[in-house]
């Protein structure tokens, strides 16, 4: 297969291509920052999510009407093959708890937090950074418009970097999770792990 990031210098795509990144959860955030990271030259991915693609994932999340009712950890991996054939994924069919959490995304170098619940990201980040590793979090993405209000924070000396507008949580009234605002949070949280990858401020 051609080299679809050819314009990246030879030792940036071999940085890209030996890091391993773990992502927690498969849905909106998850399998659009999977999608973007892949694009961009990462090879090798640990995801986690114990759910099956529903009818209504379908307005933000990297799945096809074909693959409703597939474990979405499978479903993705399928996509994301489509786009590099030769792609190292760890396709991990089951919940992320504080008490696998570790063991699930050790061998990572940076973790991606893409959960809806608060509590279940509150944990991911808490037990990552005890283990030492650096996280990208997301935190207030629902609704629409607004797309100014979607920062980049880097908070914890370093180690924790969370997209969003800190106040719109998914579900409330009002702010329910639309395609554009998810794909533009997945996107910046595949472009933090870019930068932080190839040594330059996020």
């Amino acid at each position: 297969m051609r080299e679809i990031n050819a314009y990246l210098t030879a030792q940036q795509r071999d940085l890209l291509a030996r890091a391993r990144i773990g992502i927690a959860g498969a849905g909106g955030l998850g399998s659009n920052c999977a999608m973007h990271l892949v694009r961009s030259g990462i090879r090798r991915l640990v995801v986690a999510d114990f759910d099956r693609v529903a009818e209504s994932n379908l307005n933000r999340q990297f799945f096809f009407a074909d693959q409703v009712g597939q474990r979405k950890v499978e479903a993705l991996g399928v996509n994301l093959l489509r786009i590099v054939p030769d792609l190292e994924l760890e396709l991990l069919d089951e919940e992320v708890t504080g008490g696998n959490a570790s063991a699930l995304f050790g061998a990572c170098d940076i973790v991606v937090e893409a959960f809806d619940s608060s509590c279940a990201k509150q944990m991911l980040i808490r037990t990552m950074m005890a283990a030492g590793k650096t996280v990208v979090a997301a935190s207030g993405i629902g609704g629409w418009g607004r797309s100014n209000a979607l920062q980049l924070r880097r908070m914890a000396a370093g180690k924790l970097y969370v997209v969003g507008d800190f106040e719109s949580d998914v579900g409330d009234r009002g702010f329910e999770p639309f395609s554009p605002r998810v794909g533009i949070a997945a996107a910046m949280q595949a472009n933090t792990v870019i930068a932080l990858l190839l040594g330059e401020e996020p």
